[in-house]
């Protein structure tokens, strides 16, 4: 009896908690991030194209020896700076002195032959003009002379054929200038035509540097250019000399030669130096654009985005846009923006299409204290720096 009393007691108690727990719970209202935007408006372009190059001589010649033959001795190194005349590798002569004293000893037996020659054809002539003789053996003594003169000549060119033959064997600088390159050693054997030592001329300094195929058309031989040195940081004015016809086979870039605009090629950056080039024609200052910083930007599949911020409502839409180029920091908006809209310059990570916000309000005692990390802890979103749109008090939660 008790036990059926304890039942009916306590079963409206546990009906309710069932009801209780089968119950939705209400709706968790989403907070009104706060945000700082930017009023889209047209700026200029601040930076250009430019590029890495290197100083080089405007000519670089590439030595080796005319005959072939084992390198007995190299006395130049990689840097050093020879004069006309200077000996910068010899191959070993010997054979080559063997060639000419044979070929001496060639001429002396035909130098002998043709004065044999010689003697016979005055015997014979004076004989014929004592009517003891045909005219006809005068004129066989007369060949026979003729042939052993020619033999004689024959001779003496393959003497002076040996003597530079032999003379070859010594590679001497031809100009004045910097060795840029050894490409052979002592103890190498090397063919005729072989490069040995590479010489940087003295004289006009080119600036050498390379450039994308969507861009080469844009350089034009004669166009200026600002030159840079990265060492000492000085300014030069240079002009475009040359522009490849065909790109090059593994980078497949264009190679473009710069003439310095220097009174005294002494005064131009060390060879081999790296500078950078400025091509005025690619210069993009005070051209009018849309910029915004990077981080206003997001992916929307597969194309780029920014979150513009509708002020009748208060809330957020995702914007494509095309972006043309990089400016420094910034990123060159082409397409997809018009002066005047609000675009989120931070914190696009974190919302949603059709949310609502609010404009981010600084302070006015932490505008110069407080920092931006301590101005993003202190809102409900990521803040970044950059031009911030006053909204009134009422529209700041």
């Amino acid at each position: 009896m008790y036990k059926k009393s304890f039942s009916v007691r306590f079963l409206p108690l546990a009906a309710a908690i069932v009801l209780v727990a089968c119950s939705k719970p209400a709706p968790v209202e989403e907070p009104v991030r706060a945000v700082k935007v930017l009023t889209v408006g047209m700026g200029s372009m601040q930076s250009g194209a430019e590029f890495a190059g290197e100083v080089r001589a405007r000519v670089e010649s590439r030595l080796g020896f005319r005959v072939g033959g084992k390198i007995t001795q190299r006395p130049v190194e990689v840097g050093q700076r020879v004069k006309a005349g200077q000996l910068l590798a010899q191959l070993d002569p010997q054979d080559f002195r063997l060639a000419a004293e044979a070929a001496k000893a060639q001429v002396a037996q035909a130098a002998t032959n043709r004065n044999l020659a010689a003697a016979d054809y005055k015997r014979f002539k004076e004989l014929k003009d004592q009517n003891f003789i045909s005219g006809a053996e005068v004129e066989r003594r007369e060949a026979t002379l003729n042939a052993a003169q020619a033999q004689l000549e024959q001779a003496q060119a393959q003497l002076s054929g040996q003597r530079n033959q032999a003379a070859y064997t010594n590679l001497l600088a031809d100009v004045s200038g910097v060795v840029t390159a050894v490409e052979a050693e002592r103890g190498q054997v090397v063919a005729a035509g072989t490069p040995v030592v590479r010489i940087a001329q003295d004289g006009p300094r080119d600036i050498v540097f390379s450039v994308p195929e969507d861009r080469v058309s844009m350089i034009k031989e004669g166009s200026g250019v600002d030159v840079r040195a990265w060492s000492a940081g000085e300014n030069l004015k240079g002009m475009v000399r040359e522009v490849a016809a065909s790109a090059d086979p593994v980078t497949r870039t264009y190679q473009v030669k710069v003439s310095l605009d220097v009174a005294n090629p002494k005064d131009a950056p060390p060879l081999g130096s790296t500078v950078y080039v400025s091509p005025q024609a690619f210069a993009r200052s005070g051209v009018a654009v849309i910029k915004l910083p990077t981080s206003a930007f997001k992916q929307d599949g597969k194309t780029s985005a920014v979150w513009v911020l509708d002020p009748a409502t208060m809330t957020v839409r995702s914007q494509p846009v095309e972006i043309a180029t990089a400016d420094g920091n910034d990123v060159v908006v082409s397409a997809g923006l018009t002066p005047g809209m609000l675009v989120v310059s931070a914190g696009v990570h974190v919302l949603t299409p059709g949310q609502k916000v609010s404009i981010y309000k600084e302070k006015e005692g932490d505008k110069v204290a407080v920092s931006p990390a301590t101005a993003a802890s202190s809102a409900t979103g990521s803040v970044a720096t950059g031009t911030v749109v006053q909204a009134p008090a009422s529209a700041a939660k």
